[in-house]
């Protein structure tokens, strides 16, 4: 990534990519030592090059010149390289004195990519394909499709919608009226219970395509609870407010999701089992969902000062990723917010203490717990835990 490009790609900063690659594997390994199961996408998307009619498709949907694909031998390449060079770009011959993105690779780089939690949707047994609002994200959406279309442990999941895929012979929608949502507005709260964001990366096409996906489905969730988020960069997807931490608690950004705080969102709730839901008003996110069975108290991120509310909900701290119910990883620079948790009985424990040991890490419901994660470079990417990670497979509660 160069400064032009930065903008486009959705970053705010040049990240040291050294770093943020060694922060990213002790992120991992924290996982890994829970035993829970880690799959790597680009791996994935390697494995799923291997299969030949993954790889014609795959070509066709992301690379329109033909000769292009024939130049760099894209055909003849392995899976690995492949979706290596797929994720991380190919620069223009003879483009050396180029400044701006478009003179300097013929297949730009994807970098979000790494936020796993936005392109797809796992919801029970199945999965939902997201639509992404920006440019610079259409790909991943079409390379994690790829990945449950073709890859032969996924290929046979039920996919609930895919936005772009005209359905019952309809049109597919483009311009402004296309469909955009993104899995870090979407919270599976309970099998009965989602809550979506309506945020700059979900629109309201977005919303209403997820609700006649899941209209009257079998097994699927009785209500969706739609929170109105203040179109803030911030505030860009409902996992930067709002993240659920335990079977009781969750951490919040107050002003956003506090009742009578400056900038309330305001909140609406589809039934999903009507003939034609509808949306109906509701008071603040947390009494509406008190209503549905889940009370959450709210531990504020940042604590009660206002100037670290702001500063830590920037670099994450509303943004908390559950390996089991009370027990969480998130970024060590929210200090506020640390502080807040300890407060709250949460016991704190850096990501070196626990990977020096060979005890597993216990998340057997032995008290509550919060693994701090190394986070110089990779909160820069203005994404934390939550975003970095996509559960496809949860014991029940």
């Amino acid at each position: 990534m160069v400064p032009s490009m930065m903008e486009q790609l959705l970053f705010d900063d040049i990240l040291y990519g050294d770093r943020a690659r060694e922060e990213h594997l002790i992120f991992r390994r924290v996982v890994e030592r829970a035993g829970v199961e880690v799959l790597e996408a680009q791996e994935l998307l390697g494995q799923t090059f291997e299969v030949p009619e993954a790889r014609d498709w795959i070509l066709q949907a992301v690379i329109e010149d033909g000769p292009l694909s024939s130049r760099l031998g894209l055909e003849s390449m392995d899976g690995p390289r492949l979706a290596a060079l797929v994720l991380g770009g190919t620069r223009l011959q003879g483009g050396l004195s180029a400044m701006e993105a478009d003179d300097l690779f013929e297949i730009a780089p994807v970098p979000n990519w790494c936020f796993q939690r936005d392109p797809l949707i796992a919801l029970g047994d199945g999965v939902l394909f997201s639509s992404m609002a920006t440019e610079a994200r259409w790909r991943e959406a079409v390379l994690s499709s790829a990945i449950f279309r073709f890859h032969p442990r996924f290929k046979d999941t039920p996919v609930i919608h895919d936005p772009l895929v005209p359905r019952h012979g309809g049109p597919v929608l483009l311009g402004l009226h296309r469909p955009h949502y993104e899995g870090g507005d979407v919270l599976v709260l309970s099998p009965d219970l989602i809550a979506v964001g309506f945020s700059e990366r979900t629109n309201q096409t977005g919303v209403r395509s997820m609700v006649r996906a899941l209209r009257r489905r079998e097994g699927g969730p009785r209500w969706m609870v739609v929170v109105a988020l203040p179109r803030r960069r911030a505030y860009m997807h409902l996992d930067t407010v709002f993240t659920p931490i335990d079977r009781d608690a969750c951490l919040v950004h107050a002003p956003v999701i506090m009742a009578g705080s400056s900038e309330e969102a305001h909140v609406y709730e589809f039934d999903l089992h009507a003939e034609e839901p509808v949306p109906s008003a509701c008071q603040d996110l947390l009494t509406t969902l008190t209503r549905h069975g889940l009370d959450l108290e709210p531990i504020r991120c940042g604590g009660r000062d206002l100037v670290d509310q702001q500063r830590e909900q920037w670099t994450d701290g509303a943004n908390a990723f559950a390996l089991a119910p009370g027990v969480i990883t998130l970024y060590d620079r929210n200090v506020k917010t640390i502080e807040e948790l300890d407060r709250h009985g949460f016991r704190i424990r850096t990501a070196d203490e626990v990977l020096e040991g060979d005890a597993p890490l216990e998340i057997d419901g032995s008290g509550r717990l919060c693994v701090l994660l190394p986070s110089h470079e990779l909160s820069r990417a203005r994404g934390g835990p939550h975003c970095l990670t996509h559960p496809l497979m949860r014991d029940a509660l």
